[in-house]
C-alpha cells in the first residue's frame, strides 16, 4: 500500500490532535539506551540522510537542499514543532552515496523556534553541492545508527529519514541494515524520488516506491512519501518533515517488510542484480 498526503492534510491532523506527538512518542520496538547523563530532552532525534549519487542531477540536488531548508523555516513546521511535550527537536543532515561515502553537512543541532530553524536551514544551504558514485542505502543506515549515541540530546523518538532515487547496489543488503536499526528502536522513513523514467544507464528500477516500502522503511508508523513530479519535490519534503516531527502514523499505515510474512513486491536485491548483470562484479 502506498501513501500520499497533502501538506494541508498533514498540518490539519497535527492541529486537530494537539499534543499528539507526545502520545506517539512511546511507540518503540526496543528500548533506547538510557541517557540519564544530562542529555537535553527533545521530542525527536532526526537524521536526514540524502542521496547524492550520480543518478541525481545537479538540479535535483539543489531542489532537494532547498526543500529541506524551506521546510525547516516554514510556519507549518514551526507550529508542529510546538505540539510535542518538549517543543524542540535535534537534527543532523548528511549526504551519502557508496557504502564508505557519507559526509556530514550539518552536525547535530537543536531546533526550538524560528531562529534556530533558520540557522540550521542556512547551514544546510551553504555547503557546496557534490555528487558521487554508487548507491548504498545500507551504508547510509549503518552510518546513521551510531550518530544517535554521539549527540548531547535524548529524544523520545529516533528517526532516520532516507531520500534517494534508486535501489541499494553497494554494501550489505539493505534489509540487514534496516532490521538492525529497527531492532534498536529506530524508525526509518523514506522519500523515493521517481521524477525520471527508469533508465538502464542510471541503474533505476520501476516501482521504487514499492522497494522503499518493502525493503527500506521500518519501525512503528514508518511511512513513505513518493515524489513523482519534479514540481512537487519541495512539497513532498515539507509534508514528510511535518509528519516526522509530529510523530503521527500515516492515515493508512504501511507495514514494513520486517513485519510481513509475504514476499516483497520488488526484490530487495534488485539494485545488486542490475549492477552484477551490467558490470559482472
Amino acid at each position: 500500500m502506498r501513501w500520499w498526503v497533502s501538506i494541508g492534510a498533514a498540518v490539519a491532523v497535527v492541529t486537530a490532535a494537539g499534543m499528539v506527538a507526545g502520545l506517539a512518542a512511546p511507540n518503540r520496538t526496543a528500548p533506547i539506551a538510557d541517557r540519564s547523563d544530562g542529555a537535553k530532552e527533545v521530542d525527536v532525534e532526526l537524521i536526514l540522510a540524502v542521496d547524492v549519487s550520480y543518478s541525481m542531477d545537479v538540479d535535483e540536488l539543489a531542489v532537494q537542499r532547498e526543500g529541506y531548508a524551506e521546510a525547516l523555516r516554514s510556519p507549518d513546521f514551526l507550529k508542529t514543532l510546538k505540539t510535542g511535550p518538549n517543543g524542540r527537536i535535534a537534527v543532523t543532515y548528511f549526504e551519502w552515496a557508496a557504502a564508505g561515502d557519507q559526509k556530514i553537512i550539518l552536525a547535530w543541532q537543536l531546533i526550538d523556534g524560528p531562529e534556530s530553524a533558520d540557522a540550521v536551514a542556512a547551514e544546510i544551504m551553504k555547503a557546496p553541492l557534490r555528487r558521487a558514485s554508487r548507491t548504498s542505502i545500507s551504508g547510509a543506515i549503518a552510518f546513521a545508527v551510531p550518530l544517535f549515541d554521539q549527540n548531547p540530546y535524548h529524544g523520545l523518538r529516533r528517526v532516520i529519514d532516507i531520500s534517494g532515487d534508486g535501489p541499494n547496489n553497494n554494501g550489505e543488503p539493505v534489509t540487514l541494515a534496516r532490521d538492525a536499526a529497527v531492532g534498536k528502536g529506530i524508525v526509518i522513513n523514506g522519500l523515493p524520488i521517481m521524477v525520471k523514467e527508469p533508465s538502464y544507464s542510471t541503474m533505476d528500477i520501476e516501482n521504487l516506491d514499492y522497494y522503499y516500502e518493502d525493503c527500506v522503511i521500518g519501525g512503528p508508523g514508518a511511512f513513505v512519501v513518493t515524489i513523482k513530479d519534479r514540481a512537487k519535490f519541495k512539497e513532498a519534503i515539507h509534508t514528510k518533515l511535518v509528519m516526522e516531527v509530529a510523530g503521527l502514523p500515516p492515515p493508512a499505515r504501511i507495514v514494513p517488510a520486517a513485519d510481513k510474512e509475504q514476499t516483497p513486491r520488488v526484490s530487495c536485491l534488485a539494485g545488486e542484480k542490475i549492477w552484477q548483470d551490467r558490470w559482472g562484479r
